[in-house]
C-alpha cells in the first residue's frame, strides 16, 4: 500500500514541550525536529525541507539570538530556496526585521499562536511550490522547448514552422516570412540564417519602414563619395554588408516602386551599383524578407511588383500569432521573467496563479513583443515575490476570467478587491477598514499579510 506523500518541515527549537506541541499541530506534514545548530543542518542536508520553523534562542545562547542567526546563514549558504519562518519574543521587532533581511520569509511571536503560524507555514509551503514550477518551466524552455537555437516554443503550429525553415536553410531560395507585428519573424530570420552554411558570414537586419524614402536606396546599395551633399566617404550599403552571408528585410512592402526595379536586378543578376557608381559589383547575398501586409492585395494596387514578389516569394512561410500557439504564452513569460528578473530585480521569483491564468486567456494583440513587454515593466516594478494580474496591467476578456480561474484564486482575487476598495474608502486607517468589511482588526492584518496588501 503507498503511503501518502506529506511535505516535509523542519522544526528547529530546543524546548521539548514545544517539539510535541509543534509535531502534534501540523499532523499534515512530515516533521522533522531538532533542538541545536549541528541536528538542524544535518536534518537540512539529508530531509531538504521546503519549510523551517527557527526558534532563534538556540543552545549555546538560548536567551539571544546569536546561534539562531548562525543557523538561518548557514541555511541561506547551504539551501536559498528554503522558506524559513523565525520566532522572535515580544519587542524583538528588531531581530524578526533582521532575519528577512538576512532571507527569512517571514516571523511569527512567542508565545506561539498555533492557527496562526500554520497559515504562515501553509503558505511558505505554497510560495515553495510554485517558486519551483517556475524555476523547472524555465529550464525547460531553455532545452527541449527550444527551436532553432532560441526560439521558444511548445506549440506545433510554431514547430512546423521551424522545421520548414531548417529544411529550406541550405538552399540559396528566398525565404518571405508572413505574420502579424511582434511574432518572431527577425528571430526566425536569424535562426535560418545560423541553421544554414552561411552562418559564419554576417546576418544584416533593415526595416524597411523604419528609414526615409530618400536615404532607403543608399543604405541597401551603398554610395560613392561625392554621390550627394553629404555623402563624406564612399560607404558599403546592407546588400554589400552581408556578402557571404545573409540579409534580412524587414517590412519589404515598404521599398518604393522605384527601389523595387534595382532590388529585383539584384536578384536576377547578383550585382549591384553603388550611388553615383556605374561600377557593378558581385554580391553573394542571401535575401529573407518579412511583412506583415497584403502584398497580393498591393499588387492588384499596383503598388507592390509582382515579379518582385515572386523573386521574393519562392518559399512563403506563414507564423501563427501568438494566440494561435497554445500554451506558447505562459512558456515565453516564464522565460522572461526568469531572464529579467535575473537582470533587474532578483525578488520577483514567478508568477502567482491569478497572472497564470489571464496569460492563458488574454489574446495578445502586440504577440510575443506585447508579452515581453508587459512582463519586463512588471518585474521592474514589482515588491512582490510573485507577479500577479494587477503587475501586469491584464483583465481576462469577455468573462474567460470566471472561466481559467479556479475557485479558490476566484475567492482570492475578489478578497483583494474588495480589500483595496475599503482601505481606499477609509483612506488607509485599519479600525475604519475593518469596521467596513465587518472583521476585526487581526483578521484584517492576516488578510493584508496573505495578499500582500499594504494599508
Amino acid at each position: 500500500m503507498m503511503t501518502e506523500y506529506k511535505p516535509k518541515l523542519l522544526v528547529i527549537e530546543d524546548d521539548a514541550g514545544l517539539q510535541a506541541q509543534l509535531r502534534w499541530a501540523y499532523e499534515d506534514f512530515e516533521v522533522i525536529v531538532a533542538g541545536d545548530r549541528a541536528s538542524a543542518l544535518a536534518a537540512l542536508r539529508a530531509e531538504a525541507p521546503a519549510v523551517v520553523t527557527l526558534d532563534l534562542g538556540l543552545p549555546p545562547d538560548p536567551d539571544g539570538t546569536s546561534e539562531g542567526f548562525a543557523v538561518l546563514d548557514e541555511i541561506m549558504a547551504i539551501k536559498p530556496d528554503t522558506k524559513v519562518i523565525v520566532a522572535s519574543g515580544h519587542g524583538a521587532r528588531e531581530s524578526a526585521l533582521n532575519a528577512i533581511a538576512r532571507g527569512a520569509y517571514d516571523f511569527y511571536q512567542k508565545p506561539i499562536d498555533i492557527e496562526a503560524l500554520g497559515l504562515i507555514v501553509c503558505r511558505a509551503f505554497q510560495l515553495h511550490r510554485i517558486e519551483a514550477e517556475n524555476r523547472q518551466l524555465a529550464s525547460r524552455s531553455g532545452s527541449e522547448n527550444t527551436v532553432l537555437g532560441r526560439m521558444i516554443t511548445a506549440a506545433p503550429e510554431m514547430v512546423r514552422v521551424a522545421r520548414t525553415i531548417e529544411r529550406v536553410a541550405n538552399t540559396n531560395v528566398t525565404v518571405m516570412l508572413l505574420g502579424a507585428s511582434g511574432t518572431g519573424k527577425e528571430l526566425l530570420a536569424r535562426g535560418l540564417h545560423d541553421s544554414s552554411d552561411r552562418r559564419s558570414g554576417a546576418f544584416v537586419a533593415i526595416n524597411c519602414a523604419a528609414i526615409p524614402e530618400n536615404l532607403l536606396e543608399s543604405e541597401l546599395f551603398g554610395h560613392e563619395k561625392g554621390a550627394f551633399t553629404g555623402a563624406v566617404k564612399t560607404t558599403e550599403g546592407k546588400i554589400e554588408q552581408a556578402q557571404g552571408g545573409t540579409l534580412f528585410l524587414d517590412e519589404v512592402g515598404d521599398i518604393p516602386l522605384p527601389l523595387q526595379v534595382k532590388l529585383l536586378r539584384f536578384l536576377q543578376e547578383r550585382v549591384i551599383e553603388r550611388i553615383g557608381s556605374r561600377k557593378s559589383i558581385e554580391v553573394d547575398t542571401r535575401i529573407v524578407c518579412a511583412t506583415h501586409q497584403d502584398l497580393e492585395a498591393m499588387i492588384g494596387d499596383g503598388r507592390f511588383r509582382e515579379d518582385l514578389f515572386y523573386r521574393l516569394a519562392e518559399i512563403v512561410v506563414r507564423i501563427p500569432s501568438l494566440a494561435e500557439r497554445p500554451g506558447d504564452a505562459a512558456l515565453l513569460a516564464k522565460a522572461f521573467l526568469a531572464r529579467f528578473s535575473r537582470e533587474m530585480n532578483p525578488q520577483v521569483k514567478g508568477f502567482a496563479p491569478d497572472a497564470l491564468a489571464v496569460i492563458d486567456a488574454w489574446h495578445w494583440p502586440g504577440n510575443v513583443r506585447e508579452l515581453e513587454n508587459r512582463v519586463k515593466r512588471a518585474v521592474i516594478m514589482s515588491d512582490s515575490k510573485l507577479l500577479g494580474a494587477v503587475d501586469l496591467d491584464l483583465a481576462a476578456p469577455g468573462g474567460a476570467e470566471a472561466s481559467v480561474l479556479n475557485l479558490k484564486s476566484a475567492r482570492e482575487e475578489a478578497d483583494r478587491k474588495v480589500i483595496r476598495h475599503a482601505l481606499a474608502r477609509s483612506e488607509g486607517n485599519i479600525s475604519n477598514t475593518a469596521k467596513l468589511l465587518g472583521i476585526s482588526r487581526p483578521t484584517l492584518y492576516d488578510l493584508l499579510k496573505q495578499y500582500d496588501l499594504h494599508a
